[in-house]
């Protein structure tokens, strides 16, 4: 994980100036594909599941060594033709894992966070699960063990097939010609992020769009039918923690109230949406049409922005901080400072989404984080960096009085939807 955390610490930055770039170019162009908050809730939830993958936090039901230990039918050495053979296995498991989570009420809810966000650019890319805690993607891999595809290779090339899908998360490229026939693009891309009807479950490839194409879930985004953006349920909501676990409240509501036993068990394994009947009268699901203006859009004065930038400026300073010394944390420490970062998201976003316990939440979060670096982490931090620690206790007394502040000033904030 050491390495993994030093790739990212190269690799986050990367990703935030292309995300600055296309928000500049959009601004120039006058085609601007973001909206301030959902932005900033884009990049906090890539944050959490940076911390989730750095920590290694999951259950692995089977892995790749051993099934490549089992099943493996040759032995063959590292060549560019393996790792030609590897990059597509990965691909190919990638679309079904992918389709499965599209597919089944269980595991939606490990990809609804991908898809929640009701615009289309390049931080929406960085919606990344937390929730899919458990592995069984290496059953799809099970062609590349049969061949002998070192667990060197899987290994290496499984974060670059990731972050090869991160270019065309953007409305700025149209379609690109006979590349269309052969990789995922923006244009088809685009067409899979879509709730219109044509567009359901469609485009699920990563890289190779062959696999849509050769299974029948291709679909062409057309010009007389523009895709609206978001999930059908949508999230109504800023705080990734809450959107990852949403979808899986709503299956255990219904799994408890329904009065078929029956239907207590299937309704995990049953298509994406589907309910018991009984608890769908109780319970009713408002789908969201497809209808571009009607958007989750609390409405945000100066103050409210310059708030919510500095909680995210100073979360993203934790985040660096947490990755750089990841090494020379002890696994103790590195619990504690992610936990406190995903306190940090948890509570800033919830403030952003106007809930009404929030400022409750943010008094306490100030207070208690002050108490936690001092009488936990003032001595490691003292001596490994004086400026992150009074930036973290200057940053939580913000907190303290915000929380306060939106309390005293500003104690009946409603959501204004359309």
């Amino acid at each position: 994980m050491n390495t993994y955390a030093s790739i990212l610490l190269w690799a986050v930055p990367g990703f935030l100036i292309l995300v600055l770039i296309e928000i500049l170019y959009g601004h120039l162009t006058k085609k601007q594909s973001y909206v301030f908050m959902d932005t900033l809730a884009s990049l906090s939830s890539g944050m959490t599941n940076i911390l989730k993958d750095v920590l290694g936090l999951g259950i692995i039901l089977i892995s790749y060594p051993f099934l490549l230990e089992k099943i493996a039918y040759w032995e063959i050495e590292s060549t560019t033709g393996v790792y030609i053979i590897a990059f597509i296995c990965i691909d190919l498991a990638s679309y079904l894992v992918h389709l499965l989570n599209h597919k089944v009420n269980i595991f939606w809810n490990q990809h609804l966070i991908h898809h929640s966000s009701e615009e289309y650019n390049l931080a929406c890319a960085l919606r990344q699960s937390i929730s899919n805690i458990i592995g069984f993607g290496a059953l799809f891999l099970i062609p590349a063990a049969f061949l002998g595809v070192p667990s060197e290779i899987i290994m290496t090339l499984t974060p670059i097939h990731l972050f090869a899908q991160f270019w065309y998360h953007t409305k700025h490229i149209g379609k690109l010609g006979f590349l269309e026939y052969i990789i995922v693009t923006p244009s088809q891309h685009r067409v899979h992020h879509a709730i219109n009807p044509i567009y359901i479950d469609k485009n699920l490839a990563a890289v190779f769009c062959i696999w849509d194409r050769m299974f029948g879930t291709f679909q062409e985004e057309l010009e007389d039918e523009p895709p609206v953006y978001g999930t059908l349920k949508p999230a109504m909501s800023w705080n990734p923690i809450w959107i990852n676990f949403q979808h899986l409240y709503l299956l255990s509501r219904d799994a408890w109230h329904t009065r078929k036993w029956k239907d207590k068990l299937r309704i995990w394994f049953m298509p994406t949406g589907w309910r018991p009947q009984d608890v769908s009268k109780i319970f009713p699901v408002i789908s969201r049409e497809s209808d571009e203006n009607k958007k989750y859009k609390p409405t945000y004065n100066f103050n409210w922005k310059v708030i919510a930038v500095v909680h995210f400026l100073a979360i993203t300073l934790m985040l660096f901080f947490f990755l750089s010394k990841f090494s020379d944390l002890n696994f103790n420490l590195q619990i504690t400072l992610s936990l406190l970062i995903f306190f940090s998201i948890f509570g800033f976003t919830s403030l952003m989404d106007y809930y009404s316990w929030a400022p409750m939440l943010e008094i306490f979060r100030g207070a208690f984080s002050i108490i936690f670096v001092i009488f936990t982490q003032i001595q490691f931090l003292e001596s490994t960096s004086p400026l992150i620690l009074n930036s973290l206790i200057g940053y939580f007394i913000f907190t303290f009085l915000v929380g306060i502040w939106a309390r005293i000033k500003e104690p009946s904030r409603k959501l204004v939807l359309p």
